[in-house]
């Protein structure tokens, strides 16, 4: 663990190399910016920074800290049909969090939501549709909302197709897996062949049964790919 100990010291080198006055980080930065920034430059004869330490945004499984690199990550370069379907799929019980340290709403309003909650004023569902508001409206705009919300109640509430999806030509004898792979819809064809066995694809609403699927088309048809994931499939052309 030699690096995790260098790396908090180079760290703490360049907050006193730099004669930095204050630092912010979240509180897996605590040791790096308390500990080896502030005593660093102590030692070398410049005034500890000052240190301010916000809480970590869990992704959206509600347990880790959001991350790419672990999947549970809400893209900022998306767009605002995804970015409210992702919010909605956050846990109930972080959404303290996500109000607090994404949204500008007021400690005290936040406050009254957790209390809503807790006393059953306010259903969970409205309050999560509230916050993908507020977050979708931040990075997107007010012009963005309504249709947001409006595309994530016609596929979850309603289960209809969403009205705009992209499209993909296939060629005869195209397997499905390769579809998936080929769309971005999967990372690979292991991963395709799983969500398949596990009855996550369906085309035109009929469940995928089986891994090795292969399409032949004379109409488009729609596929969809877990809860979000659709794709127009569109036949070859004559």
């Amino acid at each position: 663990y030699l690096h995790e100990f260098f790396y908090a010291l180079m760290q703490g080198y360049d907050a006193y190399h730099l004669k930095t006055d204050v630092q912010i980080g979240g509180t897996d930065q605590l040791f790096n910016i308390v500990t080896a920034a502030r005593k660093l430059m102590e030692v070398l004869g410049e005034r500890p920074n000052i240190a301010i330490i916000h809480g970590i945004l869990p992704g959206t499984d509600g347990v880790v800290k959001m991350s790419k690199s672990l999947g549970n990550h809400i893209p900022l370069q998306t767009d605002p049909e995804d970015m409210y379907g992702k919010v909605m799929s956050v846990p109930d019980i972080a959404m303290g969090s996500y109000f607090r340290l994404v949204t500008s709403l007021t400690p005290t309003e936040i406050d009254e939501i957790e209390v809503g909650l807790e006393s059953g004023e306010f259903h969970p569902r409205d309050v999560k549709m509230r916050l993908a508001r507020e977050i979708v409206g931040i990075y997107f705009g007010e012009d963005f909302v309504d249709k947001a919300e409006a595309a994530f109640r016609r596929v979850f509430q309603e289960r209809e197709d969403p009205e705009e999806m992209p499209d993909f030509l296939i060629s005869y004898g195209l397997a499905l897996v390769d579809v998936m792979v080929e769309a971005g819809l999967t990372k690979s064809k292991g991963e395709a062949r799983r969500l398949i066995e596990q009855r996550g694809v369906r085309l035109d609403g009929v469940v995928i049964e089986s891994p090795g699927e292969i399409l032949e088309l004379d109409e488009p048809k729609v596929l969809r790919v877990g809860k979000r994931h659709f794709l127009r499939l569109l036949p070859p052309e004559e």
